[in-house]
């Protein structure tokens, strides 16, 4: 571990694996890209630019109920934030924004994909496990 002067009052221990936001800031960023939201605006935004409204539409397609306005406003700015979505407000009338990937953005979210893509051919193999630790679970408490 390292210690970093961040005034001449105080040194703060900083190293890859701190305990708060501000030691650990990786963390904070891994849970943006891996939220609900976060892997589906990412992965969609792999393959092209979106309208907020296409966006909300496009990650609907997922199934359940799909992403709150609110959530999906919070979930871009986030993104916005790291560095991951580029945000394109055209000064047009009626106002115009394009959401898409930067460069940061865009390795995250093949990363992601591949993720996700991996997970759903090997989701025989998790249900199968899950099936044997219900049964599992279910006789011990029998017990």
């Amino acid at each position: 571990m390292t210690v970093s002067t961040v005034d001449t009052m105080t040194a703060v221990p900083t190293g890859k694996y701190g305990t708060g936001e501000e030691m650990c800031p990786y963390r904070l960023v891994l849970e943006h890209v891996t939220s609900r939201w976060g892997v589906l605006v990412l992965i969609e935004l792999l393959e092209r630019p979106y309208r907020f409204s296409e966006l909300r539409r496009a990650i609907s397609r997922w199934g359940g109920r799909g992403v709150s306005e609110k959530m999906l406003t919070q979930t871009l700015q986030t993104l916005e934030r790291d560095g991951l979505v580029h945000r394109d407000a055209k000064p047009v009338i009626p106002p115009r924004v394009d959401y898409s990937l930067t460069d940061l953005g865009r390795e995250a979210a093949e990363q992601v994909r591949g993720l996700a893509l991996r997970t759903e051919e090997r989701m025989a193999e998790v249900q199968k496990a899950r099936e044997v630790y219900d049964a599992r679970k279910s006789a011990s408490e029998q017990r």
